[in-house]
This record gives structure tokens, sequence and C-alpha cells, in this order.
């Protein structure tokens, strides 16, 4: 009997002992963890770049082509490197003496109200934000023990930005994530000769500090181009994430944890504004969870400088969403508020449309999937494709007259389309179903932008 006891508090032991350390700190145990389904069911998140740099919110916008030389974030960067435009235009403006560490105590954010952004989020159907905590000029929006001049609460502000904001966007009932830069500009460590301190006395001690304190759900890294991640120590801390953190179960992570990581290691791979480090895995048939992330602008950090000829309008932000979920990707899309914490209206104009668009379409974007057999074309002929269960959605971003013939399907057990009472008739071609566009009018258009065809018991 005494011998059964103690096998069995022996298995018992070995089992709690290798729930308590699943993850090693090596790329291949890394990467064998699921990405939590929470966030690739949530597919549309809101991205917010909000620091500093949201005080000068200058960028070239015309002058340059390149997407990253229209980013109003890079500031500080651009005036160490001594970029003539962003020179010339901080001279002309604060004059010689005035350094980017000037600007902190300007950002005051004295109109920000954490619960009207999260009701906004919210209402514009958004299921996770991801706000910088800490972009490449250091500044934290908490008070960071690594940082403890530099942060938004000794600071400017005088407010821990980064809790108040965490604090209303849960009580709203979203998920709360962190952008954090794993390098610095201007901090005296981060350099080849002491770049092993760096990361063990300030990076990874910070992350830890911030993950304990405010327990995201998502970890955006970001400024991992300099170094390996072994040099980095990305894995440890991943492994310690995964294993020990407060949000070992739920927390998800991007790819950029070392120069070599992007659309290789990581939870999701990432895309911004387009551009892509390694095609594999993203995009088309992807094989890998996955996230799009760009402005409504051309910058990340509000730019007073662009136009409403600059920005993405309603109709082309709905357009974007449909073809990245379709394609098996999420949708961070940011906003860029102004230093004293409002939000300008013309983004918060489209991110309403695009919740008024969800509001009647929803079901077509969130918990779904790419479908395998969608055709190649969908972005050509304005019709794309998700599925959800025994589901399929027929996602037209053009109103199609007459019919509309969708591919390798046998069969459907009835056709609705999403916000309209009409009744839809289709009949089936060979390997094809043929649906019967109905006639509307103004009066009874479902809703703008683009229309949704949901075809249930198809699989």
């Amino acid at each position: 009997m005494k011998r059964t006891t103690k096998i069995l508090l022996l298995l018992v032991f070995l089992q709690m002992s290798s729930y308590a350390q699943t993850y090693q700190p090596n790329w291949a145990s890394i990467d064998a963890r699921e990405t939590p389904q929470w966030w690739s069911d949530a597919k549309f998140g809101i991205f917010i770049h909000w620091g500093p740099y949201s005080v000068p919110a200058y960028a070239p916008v015309h002058e340059v082509d390149g997407v990253y030389e229209k980013y109003a974030e890079h500031y500080e960067n651009r005036l160490l490197t001594k970029n003539k435009l962003f020179v010339d235009y901080h001279r002309k403006t604060y004059g010689d003496h005035f350094t980017y560490q000037d600007f902190a105590p300007m950002f005051r954010a004295a109109h920000f109200d954490p619960a009207q952004w999260a009701a906004l989020f919210k209402k514009a159907g958004a299921k996770y934000v991801v706000l910088t905590s800490k972009h490449h000029d250091g500044f934290c929006l908490w008070p960071s023990n690594y940082s403890p001049k530099w942060n938004s609460v000794a600071i400017g502000a005088h407010r821990d930005l980064a809790g108040d904001l965490t604090n209303a966007v849960r009580s709203a009932g979203l998920h709360m994530g962190f952008y954090y830069s794993l390098l610095e500009w201007s901090h005296p460590l981060y350099k080849k000769e002491t770049i092993n301190r760096w990361v063990d006395e300030h990076m990874i001690p910070q992350l830890k500090e911030l993950v304990n304190a405010y327990q995201p759900e998502v970890i955006f890294s970001d400024g991992e181009w300099d170094y390996a991640s072994d040099t980095l120590k990305s894995a440890e801390f991943l492994a310690w994430l995964y294993n020990e953190s407060p949000v070992k179960a739920s927390v998800v992570v991007n790819d950029r944890w070392g120069k070599e990581t992007r659309s290789k290691h990581g939870g999701y791979y990432t895309t911004e504004y387009d551009l892509v480090h390694n095609q594999e895995g993203i995009g088309d048939q992807a094989s890998h969870p996955w996230e799009e992330s760009r402005g409504i602008g051309t910058s990340y950090g509000y730019n007073r400088f662009e136009t409403t000829d600059d920005y993405f309008t309603a109709k082309q932000l709905v357009d974007l969403l449909v073809d990245k979920v379709s394609n098996g990707g999420n949708l961070l899309l940011n906003i860029g508020p102004k230093a004293d914490g409002m939000i300008p209206v013309i983004m918060q104009e489209r991110l309403l449309a695009m919740g008024k668009w969800l509001d009647v379409n929803g079901d077509a974007i969130y918990g779904t999937q790419a479908w395998e057999s969608h055709p190649s074309n969908m972005k050509e002929n304005q019709v794309y494709y998700t599925k959800k269960g025994k589901n399929l959605y027929v996602i037209c971003t053009q109103w199609k007259d007459g019919t509309i013939e969708v591919p390798n399907i046998k069969k459907a057990k009835s056709i609705q389309l999403l916000g309209s009472s009409q009744r839809i008739k289709w009949k089936q071609k060979g390997r094809y179903l043929s649906i019967e566009v109905p006639r509307v009018s103004p009066a009874n258009m479902p809703c703008d932008y683009a229309w949704v065809y949901k075809l249930e018991d198809v699989f």
C-alpha cells in the first residue's frame, strides 16, 4: 500500500513538473506552442502609436516614396541620422537648441479619456487593442523602474497611460496587448560592446516588469533587426512567458525577436503596409497565423501634414479587412492620437464606419478561416470567401448584378444575404452554385461597401 502511494505521488510530481516547464528556451520548443484560439478568432484589432513623437507630429508625406520614410514616430532617429527633411523642419519650428527629449514635457495627454477610447474601439468592431508601451525612443507609457526619468508618470502627462487604458479596454470586454521595442536609439547600453548588459540589465527585466504589472495578452515586439535572437535572449524570455508568467495560457506574440526571426519564428507572422520579409507562410493559403498592420494614413504616429487624400476611405478599409481575413490573416489597424490624447475625428469616422459594416457582416469575419478551395483571383473578381463550421461566406466588395458563380460547391441548405430579409434563389450548375442576385434599392440595401451571402450547410 505504501509503495502504491509513493508511485502515485511520484507520477503526480512528474506530471506537475512537466506542466511547470513545458517549453524550453529554444525555437524548436517555443514554436511548438499553438497560437491561442482567441486571437485567431478575433480577426480585427486596433494598434496605437502614441508618445513624445506625437508632439511634433511630422514626417514628409509627398516628398518621399518609401514606406518607412513617412513614419512620424521615427522623428528622433531622423534627427540623429541628419535626415535633411526632418532636420530642416525641426530647426524651422523649434530652433537649434531644442532636443527630442524636450518634447516629453509637452506630451501631456491633457484630454486623454481611456473609457472614451475603449468605447470607440468596441463600436469599431475590434476585439483587441495593442498600445505602444515603449517605442524606439525608449519613452515608457508606464512608470518603469528601468526608465525612472523617461516615462509618462515622471514627466509630461504624469499619468500611467498604459495602466489606465488597460483597465478601460478590459472593462469594455476587449483583449489588451502591448507593442514593445527591443531597441532604444539613445540608450547608452544599446551598442555592440554593451549589448549583453542591455539585454540582462534593461530589456528582459523591463519586459518582465511590463508583463507582471499589466498582464497583456498580446506582445508585439519590434526593433529586432540589429541583433540575432540568441544575443537578445528572446527564446529565454518566451520560455518564461509561456511557462511562468501570469498570462502563460492566453498570451500571443509575433515574429520580431531577432534579425533572423520574421516569418520564421513566433506565434504569428507580420506584414507592415504589405511589406513582407519572407513570403512563406503569409498571405494566400497561409499555413501559419499572420497579421497585417498599417495606419489609416501613411504613418503610424500622428502626422499633422497628412490630408484626406492620404487616408484610406472607409470602403478601402473594409476591403482591406476582407482581403486579409479571407487569406487567413488578422488586421491590426493603427490610429495615431494627438499629444493631448484626442483621436483625430477622421480616424474616429473611419473606425465607426467599419463597426457599422461589421454589425451587419461580422459573422463572415469573426471566428472564420480561409477557404482552402477558394479561387486564386479573389481580388481581381472582387469576390472573397471565408468559412466557419459548415457554412461558407461569399463576400462581394463590389455589388454584382445578375448571378454569382461559386465554384467547388455541390450543395447548400439555404442562402441568405446578411442584413436582408429578401429570399435568395440559387441553382446548381455542375461544380458551380449559381446565386441569383436580388433586386435592391437604397431603401433596402443591407449595408455599404461590401455584401455577404451566407451559404449554410455547404461542407
